[in-house]
């Protein structure tokens, strides 16, 4: 197959793009190399493998596109401006380009003489908002993001809408009503919506993943606005303690890059996934506390992991991937348990520059009302 790769020198596009190779297929990437993700002046050629057919340039560049996509018969869209907080004061760079890049894949893609075979489109677990829970008097409930008001009295956990009870987590499936809480996950929702609605109204087969917290070798360590796993290992490694928001409490699915990758691959050929959304996460939740913990032991560290009683807004408590439809739909099971996943991370980690730029990242946000 010919496939094209838009992000595919990115994070979970590289090593798409390795085994698409491995698998026979002639890939092509579209990629405009940002800074924030590959540093100044980044070399295409050490970042991609030598059998990819490169084209540096921007999603939203309509005649570049339009050379991206000659011969193609797959696209995987994983270009992006990625960061939740970031997203909440670069409205409109996320926004054109998450949004309105996606827009200008799709005006071509219908537009084409010939249309392409599948479209994967890379969405996000963000789009949630808040995940699935149980009420123990409302049974099952869908909560809003925390109000700014609740947070700061350090109520951390999330209460019934309904009776104000305390509220148990469930597994997210795919149709919990989306409840985005940042600029980034609204902008995710869009993408996916117009996409499946693009491709059923042309007969394009279109399935968009929604990713949880995607980890690995291959991680950019500079960013400090995604990859919390990348910014405790910065700073355990330079003998700081990891920076635990809020009790520590909330929680994450951590999924690993070969499990995302691996569904990414299966949505290529599976009928069933035409026109659907799938979550990709590894379906178990891990609080951050816990994480850091494993982290400063795996790293051999004599630290604790700092809990400091800030917050960040637009931040969600608990999201957990239900896996049913993943499995059902994919075929997909995940294979990296979390620690083997964070040793493969930190053993590719160890000879790499590691950049601890959470200060700087958290100044920002403070600066603009959103630390808090």
């Amino acid at each position: 197959m010919r496939i094209l790769v838009t992000g595919g020198a990115g994070f979970i596009g590289g090593h798409l793009v390795r085994s698409l190779l491995k698998s026979g297929h002639a890939v092509r990437v579209l990629d405009n190399l940002t800074a924030q993700v590959h540093g100044v002046n980044p070399d295409p050629a050490r970042i991609l493998p030598s059998k990819v057919d490169f084209i540096p340039g921007d999603i939203r560049d309509e005649k570049i596109l339009r050379r991206a996509l000659e011969g193609i018969e797959v696209v995987y869209h994983l270009a992006a401006q990625t960061g939740v907080g970031q997203s909440m004061y670069e409205i409109k760079e996320y926004i054109s380009c998450n949004i309105g890049g996606t827009a200008q894949l799709l005006d071509l893609l219908v537009k084409a003489k010939k249309k392409v075979s599948r479209l994967i489109v890379a969405s996000s677990r963000a789009v949630y908002g808040e995940g699935k829970y149980s009420c123990p008097n409302c049974a099952v409930v869908y909560p809003p993001v925390r109000y700014i008001e609740q947070m700061d009295r350090n109520d951390w956990e999330v209460h019934c809408p309904n009776c104000a009870s305390e509220l148990i987590p469930l597994p997210t499936d795919e149709d919990k009503p989306l409840r985005p809480g940042s600029i980034y996950a609204i902008s995710k929702r869009d993408q996916e919506e117009v996409s499946i609605c693009i491709g059923q109204a042309y007969r394009i087969p279109t399935t968009a993943l929604r990713f949880f917290n995607v980890y690995g070798s291959g991680q950019s360590l500079s960013n400090p606005y995604t990859g919390i796993i990348t910014i405790f290992a910065s700073r355990i490694r330079s003998g700081k303690p990891p920076l635990v928001y809020e009790d520590g409490l909330e929680s994450r699915d951590f999924v690993h890059v070969s499990d995302a990758v691996n569904a990414c691959v299966l949505a290529m050929t599976s009928t069933s996934a035409d026109y659907q959304v799938i979550n990709v996460g590894h379906g178990t939740a891990i609080s951050v506390l816990e994480m850091a913990r494993i982290m400063i032991r795996e790293m051999k560290a004599d630290l604790e992991p700092q809990v400091i009683g800030k917050y960040r807004v637009g931040d969600i408590r608990h999201c957990c991937a239900d896996l049913k439809r993943a499995k059902q739909c994919l075929g997909y099971q995940p294979q990296v348990s979390f620690t083997d996943g964070l040793r493969e991370f930190l053993n590719w980690a160890q000879n790499m520059k590691l950049e601890d730029r959470l200060e700087s990242a958290t100044t920002e946000l403070k600066r603009r009302g959103l630390y808090r």
